[in-house]
């Protein structure tokens, strides 16, 4: 009876193991398929959190920062792991109040460059003590309704100019109506104020379509040696008045990606400065090479140069270096803004080295066509583009050699 007793015993125990056994394998298996497959919610919310365009800061009740992520350093909300002073403040009003509050988080003191300067914040209770910062960057916004308003005031002065100049000679023509050299020389000056009035309205227009009035053309590989050649035609009888040539290195088969209508007004505009800012019969040059992943256009003058302080302004609207030469040669003040924004919608830039008595260079920088490979660059050409150090070749440092 024992023996039967204990087998018995012993086959129970193994199937009660077996069943015990395939039911906690079937959970596990069951917990592995219900497991979450990647990030958590957590990770996932730390991620949109540190990615966002609004810069955000989590304050406790003592207004110390529990999160923030990198925006929020980059519009100064948070310095050294503390919050804006102004933003502590205003989060002990949302904890009285529990309503949200906005406030000025904009820098106090201007870094300059294209750094934030108007920041606006909104600060809302997320309950238990905690606040949240939330902080956009109204800079650009400001930057544009300035820029609009010292347009409107530039333009406005600008347009009435010539027109009221227009307006008196036509008067003083009525009034010699009898005298033919009179007439003829009023009428003269009638035109001149008229071209001049027809390219500042050109121009306007161009720099209104750079700005984002309308849509840029698409871009496509542009070859920089025929950008040149056609700049350089277009400057022709600017040369001819100024008694200035031009010269140039030799092709350099060098491309970029942009827009050649556009490409070629930068560099016209380049050389018509170069050209209205030299004595007659001193050297204006053209140069072009790569550098790493760009190429670069540089026009080179022996000109008046350009005194330190005014070398940021003359990328400005209207602003004229000389105001009495520009009048005579009927220059706008808007080329090189233009050159200016036809760089930046091109992904470049434009930059300039200048020296009181020496001269200028202005270095237009434009992304490189990628897989395009230039067929030589930097040699010198021998008929009407001789060029050498003594004619204003470029040196190491971007100025006159």
């Amino acid at each position: 009876m024992a023996a039967p007793v204990c087998i018995a015993l012993s086959l129970g125990t193994l199937l009660i193991g077996l069943v015990v056994g395939s039911l906690h394998g079937r959970s596990r298996a069951g917990g592995a398929r219900r497991r979450p497959v990647g990030p958590t919610v957590a990770e996932l919310i730390r991620r949109v959190l540190h990615s966002a365009h609004s810069g955000v800061v989590v304050l406790n009740r003592f207004g110390d920062v529990v999160v923030h992520n990198p925006r929020a350093e980059a519009l100064g909300l948070v310095r050294n792991h503390r919050a804006d002073d102004r933003a502590r403040k205003a989060a002990e009003v949302v904890r009285e109040t529990g309503e949200p509050l906005e406030v000025d988080l904009s820098p106090l003191e201007s870094r300059g460059g294209r750094s934030p300067e108007a920041v606006l914040g909104e600060i809302r209770p997320l309950g238990d003590g905690f606040t949240v910062v939330d902080a956009d960057d109204h800079s650009e916004m400001v930057r544009l309704e300035a820029t609009r308003r010292d347009f409107v005031a530039n333009v406005s002065h600008e347009l009435k100019t010539p027109v009221g100049a227009m307006a008196l000679l036509a008067e003083a023509v009525l009034d010699a109506a009898d005298d033919p050299v009179e007439v003829r020389r009023f009428t003269t000056k009638i035109l001149s104020e008229g071209n001049r009035l027809g390219t500042l309205v050109t121009e306007l227009i161009a720099l209104s379509r750079l700005q984002g009035a309308e849509r840029l053309p698409d871009m496509h590989t542009v070859e920089v040696d025929a950008v040149v050649a056609e700049a350089m035609g277009r400057a022709g009888p600017a040369m001819e008045k100024a008694d200035i040539r031009i010269t140039t290195d030799t092709d350099s088969g060098l491309l970029v990606e942009g827009d050649r209508t556009l490409l070629v007004t930068a560099l016209s505009n380049l050389l018509e400065n170069a050209l209205a800012y030299s004595p007659a019969g001193s050297p204006v040059s053209v140069t072009r090479k790569a550098v790493g992943a760009r190429v670069e256009i540089s026009v080179t003058d022996r000109g008046i140069g350009i005194a330190e302080e005014e070398q940021q302004r003359v990328f400005e609207r209207f602003y004229r270096l000389d105001k009495a030469r520009s009048r005579a040669t009927g220059g706008t003040g808007l080329g090189l803004a233009i050159v200016k924004h036809v760089a930046a919608n091109h992904g470049g830039e434009v930059r300039l080295w200048s020296k009181p008595g020496l001269g200028s260079t202005f270095t237009l920088s434009i992304p490189a066509h990628k897989g395009g490979e230039p067929a030589g660059v930097g040699a010198t050409r021998t008929d009407t583009g001789a060029l050498s150090k003594a004619d204003g070749a470029v040196s190491d440092h971007g100025g006159p050699a």
